[in-house]
């Protein structure tokens, strides 16, 4: 019985002084800056109407590129990318502090042919990815959704938008 204690004994060591290395290392990486979780959501605006609507649908696969430019010279700082899962929604880790940048999710592909177009100024969402901004999130931050459209619209969409009413009741007495 002793030959074993005396034979393990150097293992046991050799465990802890792993352990002991694992933890100063991940005490390490832990005192760098802290990063983001960047999650949102990607859809097929089969309306076009700018918006989600009842016919509006989830894009499994659609992919997202994260990109952070500085704010004065633009420089890319920061580039990331992501495919949505099956209920469209897309998770990205960025790392570092990005006060100096401007940070924004854009579509990048579709995998429905008929709904991947990609309307300019409609295609992305300001995510800000700094702690000096006042956000209580622990590191998530959450992008608007953002949209492919459909080429020509569904044929129900003329109904749907009206249903919506979405005029003012003084636009539609001519006032």
């Amino acid at each position: 019985m002793q030959h074993n204690h005396v034979a393990a004994a150097p293992s046991l060591r050799l465990l802890l002084q792993l352990a002991v290395a694992s933890a100063l290392a991940a005490g390490a990486l832990a005192d760098g800056p802290p990063g983001f979780t960047v999650t949102g959501r990607v859809y097929c605006d089969n309306c076009r109407a700018g918006f989600e609507t009842n016919v509006s649908h989830s894009i499994k696969g659609a992919t997202v590129q994260m990109e952070c430019r500085h704010f004065e010279t633009q420089e890319v700082k920061h580039r990331a990318e992501a495919a949505a899962n099956e209920w469209g929604w897309y998770k990205m880790e960025v790392g570092g502090e990005h006060e100096a940048e401007i940070c924004e999710v854009a579509l990048v592909r579709s995998p429905e042919a008929e709904c991947a177009e990609i309307e300019r100024f409609r295609d992305r969402s300001r995510v800000p990815l700094t702690r000096n901004n006042g956000i209580k999130q622990d590191g998530f931050r959450y992008a608007n959704p953002i949209a492919f459209f459909r080429k020509d619209p569904l044929p129900a969409c003329g109904d749907i938008l009206r249903s919506y009413d979405l005029y003012d009741d003084d636009s539609e007495n001519g006032d």
